[in-house]
């Protein structure tokens, strides 16, 4: 889909590779620039390290990449940088504010020479804020933090860098946006600032709705919903399990399937803002109930009765019903291929040094 487009890479970690990964996934070309002195952080972010003395965190999201080292204190090879921008559809950077610009790669002046170039830069704070960017920073600050984990137990950050995820889908959001425009865009058009916090806080979504219209705080409800009952971890009599209630109709045909009669008839809990008046008796209830059997008992009644459920998977567990390799990664979420694997560190510096773009010729 996005055959011909090219992008230049100037980032690392996670937010900006994930984004040119999955411009890559959607068929870009993507040239990876990285320091000639270890390349990318992520590259000995480890153990894990596979069979090549690469960090599983690299190969998460760095396939569909050639990788040329590039010092940006070299005059030379700044040079080749500056060839490589301008003849780029998208350059995406995520260094901290002024480092390019001190070092003479400056892209005002290149989009100034190119102008149908996009040049997208991820921050952590925003493009004035010379903050760096690390996710669990991020997610303390956007307000995640206070609303995750158990209401009587510290703070707690999201299992994965949600920060950067969210950032890096929205830089791919924003860049498609640009690509796709239907009429010049000006320059300021062009420069596209994405930063982790606001991506963050933006992802607050119905959390942050619910403060505005109370002007009351959020809090941690765990496992559980602010806003909807049943909607959380339960333990069947194996592992934990997940029933998820939605609206009054799959209520009703939850506490029948469960066979609790006394629920399915009383009116104080047919509709959702009763259940949540009477969360505790519920929730109570309910857990005493899937105690005595099987989570996979207990879901093939819920599903038969269009109650949404399912079990708390490990990782291993969830990999199992999705395309994944050791090498890839998981296979692209959206309409996508994965044409080759991540690159070692200048794998292809030599060609792309001599050839430039030529480098993907098909």
């Amino acid at each position: 889909m996005l055959n011909s487009v090219k992008v230049l890479d100037l980032s690392r970690v996670l937010a900006g590779p994930l984004c040119t990964m999955m411009l890559g996934d959607l068929g870009a070309d993507i040239i990876k620039v990285e320091r000639p002195d270890g390349g990318d952080d992520t590259r000995t972010w480890g153990p894990p390290f596979d069979a090549r003395g690469e960090s599983a965190y690299f190969l998460s999201v760095n396939r569909n990449k050639k990788s040329v080292a590039l010092d940006l204190n070299s005059p030379s090879d700044r040079g080749v940088i500056a060839q490589l921008a301008a003849e780029a559809d998208v350059v995406i950077d995520n260094f901290k504010l002024g480092t390019l610009e001190r070092r003479g790669v400056d892209p005002h002046r290149l989009l100034e020479a190119s102008p149908k170039l996009i040049w997208c830069t991820i921050s952590g704070f925003g493009h004035s804020s010379p903050r760096a960017g690390y996710d669990l920073v991020v997610q303390a600050e956007s307000g995640w933090m206070s609303i995750t984990g158990d209401p009587d137990g510290d703070p707690t950050r999201v299992g994965v860098a949600l920060a950067d995820i969210i950032a890096g889908k929205d830089a791919t959001i924003a860049i498609l946006a640009a690509l796709a425009a239907r009429q010049p865009l000006t320059l300021s058009e062009r420069r596209i600032n994405i930063s982790l916090s606001a991506s963050a806080t933006a992802a607050l979504i119905n959390v942050a709705q619910n403060s505005l219209v109370t002007g009351r705080d959020a809090g941690r409800w765990g496992n559980q919903h602010p806003n909807l009952v049943p909607y959380q971890l339960f333990h069947a009599a194996d592992r934990a399990m997940i029933v998820a209630v939605g609206n009054d109709t799959q209520w009703k045909a939850c506490a029948a399937a469960l066979g609790l009669d006394d629920l399915e008839s009383d009116p104080s809990s047919a509709t959702n803002a009763g259940r949540l008046q009477h969360r505790d008796r519920i929730v109570s209830a309910i857990a005493e109930r899937l105690r005595v059997r099987t989570a996979a008992e207990w879901i093939r009644v819920l599903e038969n009765a269009g109650v949404p459920c399912g079990n708390v998977k490990t990782v291993l567990e969830a990999l199992q019903t999705v395309d994944a390799s050791p090498l890839t990664g998981i296979a692209p979420s959206v309409p996508g291929t994965v044409r080759f694997p991540p690159p070692l560190l200048n794998e292809h510096g030599a060609e792309i040094r001599r050839r430039g773009w030529a480098v993907f010729d098909r």
